[in-house]
């Protein structure tokens, strides 16, 4: 598969799909409902997907703008500075009251209801960005650092209780623990956050955690397949993927008893996942790694009630460009996340070919 455009399934493949939108330049960043938020570098957009026809005349409403550095409102310009420096959104999570909170660039950023430009909330005091975003019913967001730590220091979650207007140390991994936190991810069923983290050893680990964090415990720990950044929770249990370039990545779901399956061997490492309606779905990015050699991004899917290897082949595929990945980012596929109640599932990809920061829409068959 060198195309992006896989309007039948894979034979054996219980998922059925067709394209029906592409956008330039827009990348998927949550949804909200029927709300999908996307954004054109510093600008938020939102539309509208509640009809479920025509989605390619979606007109895309102006919603907020960021004001960053003046040398980044120049590189963001420009397709390939713009991937060079790492521009624009790169997360986004939605409260019940309206409060946009996303991360771009070296801060996490506010939006309260009825604004129109996001403000800084925090100044991110190691590494860049979070990788993802979580929030929990009663309004309290979550992010983990993720940073190199290759002195490995202490690692904290921080966490906003007063709808992204402050933010404090919500948990702290002690020295020598973990090297990151890969994500924080809200499990409806469980009533729980699950944390994720990396990156060698027993600094891989898939916790359990209340929505104050003040009881974490280790589900699983201390090999390259507890190194995982996409977790996708359902009523029956959670799929997660491993994210190593130093072994075979797979899908694995955990039931509700603690009971882990492995399901599908992946071509690469996977940190973006997303369900649509009765659908799972993973995306791999391209990585040096000499274990996972493939040039392709991918998309798998599968329906949650059938799972095994036989129905979740890769449906999608883009090949890397040309450009280096040191400097001009890994090849990727971006899902978006949040509550999506639409049937449409909408991936994002970036150092492809011919897709290069761009959002592709697909309509997925009940």
């Amino acid at each position: 598969m060198s195309s992006s455009v896989a309007s039948a399934p894979t034979a054996g493949s219980a998922v059925t799909f067709s394209l029906v939108a592409r956008w330039q330049n827009l990348r998927a960043l949550a949804w909200d409902r029927s709300l999908l938020y996307a954004s054109r570098g510093y600008e938020l957009l939102r539309g509208d997907f509640s009809s479920r026809s025509a989605p390619a005349e979606i007109g895309w409403e102006h919603v907020a703008t960021f004001r960053p550095s003046q040398w980044r409102s120049i590189s963001v310009s420009n397709r390939l500075t713009s991937r060079l420096f790492r521009d624009g959104f790169h997360a986004l999570a939605v409260s019940q009251s309206g409060t946009l909170v996303g991360t771009v660039p070296g801060a996490i950023i506010t939006l309260r209801r009825g604004e129109k430009e996001f403000r800084v909330s925090h100044v991110i005091p190691r590494g860049t960005r979070p990788l993802h975003i979580a929030i929990v019913p009663n309004g309290r967001f979550y992010w983990g650092e993720y940073f190199d730590n290759a002195s490995r220091e202490e690692v904290h979650i921080y966490g906003s209780s007063d709808q992204g207007e402050s933010w404090r140390i919500a948990h702290t991994f002690p020295k020598g623990a973990v090297r990151h936190v890969h994500n924080v991810v809200h499990d409806p069923w469980g009533d729980c956050l699950w944390i994720l983290t990396g990156d060698y050893g027993d600094e891989c680990r898939i916790l359990r955690a209340s929505y104050d964090l003040r009881r974490v415990e280790t589900v699983l720990q201390g090999n390259q397949q507890a190194r995982a950044v996409a977790m996708v929770p359902t009523e029956k249990g959670l799929f997660f993927a491993s994210d190593t370039p130093l072994e075979k990545n797979y899908v694995y779901r955990m039931d509700r008893s603690g009971t882990i399956s492995r399901l599908v061997p992946l071509s690469g490492s996977s940190i973006y996942g997303c369900r649509v309606e009765g659908n799972i779905f993973f995306s791999t990015l391209v990585e040096p790694s000499e274990v996972n050699p493939d040039q392709h991004v991918r998309v798998y899917g599968a329906r949650v009630d059938q799972v095994d290897e036989k129905t979740w082949p890769a449906l999608l595929a883009w090949r890397k460009d040309h450009w280096s990945m040191r400097f001009f980012q890994y090849g990727n596929a971006f899902l978006p996340e949040g509550k999506n109640d639409t049937n449409f599932l909408a991936v994002s990809t970036i150092a492809v070919q011919s897709d290069d920061m761009a959002t592709s829409l697909y309509a997925v068959a009940a």
